[in-house]
């Protein structure tokens, strides 16, 4: 593959690790998609097996992101309608103040959820934190992930060349 190419992979993963923290784009995809192409351009055994280890890695990385995070807001009793609803308040908020408002909308949504569940403040506002550490804790895993995806394919490229 030329550098142009190695490049624009780069970029890809670059918006898919981007995509992660600022849940705009699968991230996680993105960057799995980009090192599939790579391989399927370079197609030779490093390339393949450098994908497979990108996809390895991030699907682990993936299951570990909807278990372990979830099991902790279960432990808080966290109801997922609450996510739910801090999702879509997310989503409306992104659109009434960019960008920001997918955070105000979020947490503001989770909040109204469990002091609607709860009918207490303290409580409600104990089980936001927890499901808040709980989605930090969701993209740190995403993101590492695949941040060790991306160096299998820099190692990967390094060999090829």
């Amino acid at each position: 593959m030329s550098t142009g190419g190695i490049v624009l992979v780069a970029l890809a993963i670059l918006v898919g690790l981007v995509g992660i923290v600022v849940p705009i784009l699968p991230g996680a995809l993105l960057v799995a998609a980009a090192i599939l192409v790579w391989a399927f351009v370079e197609n030779n055994a490093t390339a393949w097996v450098t994908f497979g280890v990108a996809a390895v890695l991030i699907g682990v990385s993936t299951i570990v992101k909807y278990t372990w995070p979830m099991k902790r807001m279960r432990e808080a009793d966290v109801r997922t309608s609450s996510l739910v609803i801090g999702g879509v308040l997310g989503i409306i908020g992104f659109f009434v103040i960019p960008v920001l408002g997918l955070v105000i909308g979020f947490v503001l949504g989770i909040y109204l959820a469990e002091l609607a569940n709860r009918k207490d403040q303290r409580r409600a506002w104990a089980s936001t934190v927890h499901a808040l550490k709980g989605v930090a804790l969701s993209i740190f895993v995403e993101l590492t992930g695949a941040l060790f995806a991306t160096a299998a394919w820099i190692v990967g490229v390094y060999i090829t060349q």
